[in-house]
């Protein structure tokens, strides 16, 4: 598989070195007094979220990383020298779970956000450091501090938008393919697409969106079966599914129309089993391969009356084009409107917004008083 989203390591940072227990010793010079040096720190471990990085699979070949200790200090008011630190690169929107409680630690989801895996233990003390009048050569000091040790485990959910969601052979790559500038593989057999695809819709110079297509579900895929359930986490960070529902039947004598509310049903419940927040995501349902059917306004009202539909529905061709471009600028209005709302929000949070005075408009200036 080309994209892997999942690895555990472990991570051991470096133990400070020991202070040192030394006095000064030069030709007439008696009593010259402490001279110990302090330890170097241990080396830690961080890591760096990097857009230039799509996967984890470095990590799978690589699951220990162990930082260098400190030198020990010496005479001469010589401190050691602290060990170089190790930077650890993983992919926009990794999220690291301690793997032995479970526990988040951190969630990567901005390009060069840092965190630290494990710290590197502090130096110890030298005997310069406990002189004074009353005890003019000590002869204390204090080893250096262990570096900590984690198990961690990495999950990488991709960044997108919108995610494209349905049964094997629904059509999401197809769709993708023509709306977005990825190619992924496209055939008519299930689970042709092994690992997630990301696109970029460019509506126009400066608005686009990021599109995931994952594999196609199946009944069960919340208990493991089938591929889809290996990337479900994918879509939790977007912000609207697209439920592609097949409405074309290989058999001419059968209504599509039931197979396909089966299906988009099948669907929908796994989402609750696997994740209710995910299930209460903003969901679009578009009905696919309206070419091959003879009439498809008529299909489609059938099938929202009996899924009881009340959101936003379209039908589109993939293989044609015909209503995506309708699809893609409703997505591209819908989104705007939605970073809008959610930059709003965070100004608020912070004290930074500031209400438009009704007064004003922007072509005219400031409006004469009522």
């Amino acid at each position: 598989m080309k994209f892997v989203d999942e690895a555990t390591i472990e991570v051991i940072a470096g133990k400070g070195g020991n202070g040192a227990a030394s006095f000064r010793r030069e030709k007439f010079i008696p009593k010259g007094g402490p001279d110990g040096g302090d330890g170097g720190r241990g080396g830690s471990i961080y890591a760096v979220a990097d857009r230039n990085i799509n996967t984890l699979i470095d990590f799978r070949y690589a699951r220990l990383h162990r930082a260098k200790n400190g030198e020990n200090g010496r005479g001469s008011d010589q401190y050691g020298a602290g060990a170089p630190d190790i930077v650890l690169r993983v992919p926009i929107g990794t999220t690291i779970f301690d793997a032995d409680t479970g526990e988040q630690l951190f969630d990567l989801d901005r390009n060069g956000e840092q965190v630290t895996l494990a710290a590197g233990g502090e130096g110890g003390r030298g005997n310069i450091h406990f002189k004074s009048s009353t005890n003019r050569a000590p002869k204390q000091f204090t080893y250096g501090q262990e570096g900590e040790q984690r198990r961690l485990r990495f999950e990488l959910k991709v960044l997108a938008d919108v995610g494209l969601l349905g049964l094997p052979n629904a059509g999401k790559s197809t769709f993708i393919s023509r709306v977005s500038n990825a190619k992924p593989k496209i055939a008519d057999y299930p689970f042709t697409t092994l690992h997630p695809n990301l696109g970029v819709v460019r509506t126009s110079e400066s608005r686009s969106f990021v599109i995931a297509d994952i594999p196609g579900l199946i009944e069960g895929a919340s208990e493991g079966a089938g591929l889809g359930h290996l990337f479900l986490r994918h879509l939790s960070r977007t912000r609207v599914l697209l439920h592609l529902v097949d409405v074309a039947s290989p058999d001419p004598d059968i209504d599509p129309v039931e197979p396909a509310v089966e299906g988009a049903k099948a669907i929908v419940e796994e989402l609750r089993k696997y994740d209710p927040a995910l299930f209460e995501k903003p969901r679009w349902l578009v009905l696919n391969k309206l070419d091959m059917v003879p009439n498809p306004d008529d299909v489609k009202e059938r099938i929202c009356k009996a899924l009881n539909w009340q959101g936003p529905v379209f039908i589109i061709s993939g293989l044609t084009g015909e209503g995506t471009q309708d699809l893609v600028w409703a997505l591209q209005d819908w989104l705007d409107t939605e970073r809008q709302r959610e930059n709003t929000e965070s100004d608020k949070a912070d004290g930074s917004y500031v209400a438009e005075d009704p007064r004003f408009d922007e072509t005219r200036g400031p409006a004469d008083p009522a």
